[in-house]
């Protein structure tokens, strides 16, 4: 079992905090380091500094990291047009020596599109079927070749399709919990397929479409790694967990039946049946940045059971 850290550094985050946590994330062993891709605040937190661009948080953390994967969980197709996307994702990935991952989404947030100034379309699925064509076939594309699409939404012609990512495929990775286009399109585009904030039995079901949706594109279920993400408390006693849900504004019984809360033997636990349904990776979303002891806790003891 993977454990990779995800942050949502549009609660209130600066390039230093992300820094500093994606340090952490490598120096104690972590798979990877993600973040969201939002450019406002939710619920009653103030938001300070303001936000922080995805991929330009990413390229500096690929100057500044060794070993971790980095991505996004999601990057929303209304936020960049797809051509400016592959090349923005592509020059992140030789940034890094080719550990970059793509997490696309459909976009769905209204409101931070409407205070900066984003078209928020109303046909958005349409829209990110296009861009999943455009960026893994803009990549895809021999050199010395030129890529052409004609869709609906975005038309290409004669691009020249660079640059190149420094891997042969940069990992593409779908996800959410609708029942037919969402596994149709991770069937088809997706190098993994994540279950974000969903109970063990809904896991279950949802991968099992994505299985099937693979195998009718002729591929192999199998093909796609598939992986939750999750709130997580963790304390080494019960003090020490209610303070970390108080910390983030959360109850504990609401996190334990909704993330992986409590000590680290429950915790193991929980992410043994999160296994079991099928998760070889889980993307831990970590709402307090500037505890890192939380981190370390993580590592040391919840991490060194899963190795």
């Amino acid at each position: 079992m993977d454990l990779r850290i995800f942050t949502e550094p549009q609660q209130g985050a600066t390039y230093d905090t992300l820094l500093t946590v994606a340090k952490a994330t490598e120096d104690l062993g972590f798979d990877a380091f993600f973040r969201s891709d939002h450019y406002l605040k939710m619920g009653s937190v103030d938001g300070l500094p303001g936000p922080t661009d995805a991929w330009i948080t990413l390229a500096g953390l690929a100057r500044e990291t060794k070993r971790i994967r980095l991505g996004t969980l999601m990057t929303a197709a209304t936020f960049r047009l797809p051509g400016v996307l592959a090349i923005q994702v592509a020059q992140v990935d030789q940034m890094s020596g080719g550990r970059v991952e793509l997490g696309l989404g459909a976009g769905w947030f209204e409101e931070e599109h409407t205070a900066y100034g984003i078209p928020f379309p109303k046909e958005k699925f349409g829209r990110l079927e296009e861009q999943l064509a455009i960026v893994t076939g803009l990549w895809a594309t021999e050199p010395g070749k030129t890529f052409d699409f004609h869709g609906r939404y975005y038309d290409l012609t004669d691009s020249p399709a660079l640059p190149k990512p420094a891997q042969p495929k940069v990992p593409v990775l779908i996800g959410g919990h609708g029942a037919t286009r969402t596994p149709r399109l991770a069937g088809r585009y997706a190098d993994e397929f994540n279950m974000p904030f969903a109970s063990v039995e809904d896991s279950v079901r949802q991968f099992g479409r994505v299985r099937a949706a693979a195998e009718e594109t002729g591929r192999k279920g199998d093909d796609l790694v598939y992986s939750n993400a999750l709130v997580a408390c963790v304390g080494k006693d019960d003090a020490e967990v209610a303070r970390r849900a108080a910390a983030i504004g959360r109850e504990v019984d609401e996190l334990k039946l909704n993330g992986l809360a409590g000590s680290p033997a429950e915790v193991v636990d929980k992410i043994g049946r999160y296994a079991e349904a099928g998760s070889s990776r889980v993307y831990l979303q970590i709402l307090d940045l500037d505890d890192l002891d939380h981190l370390e806790l993580i590592a040391s003891q919840v991490q060194s059971q899963l190795s």
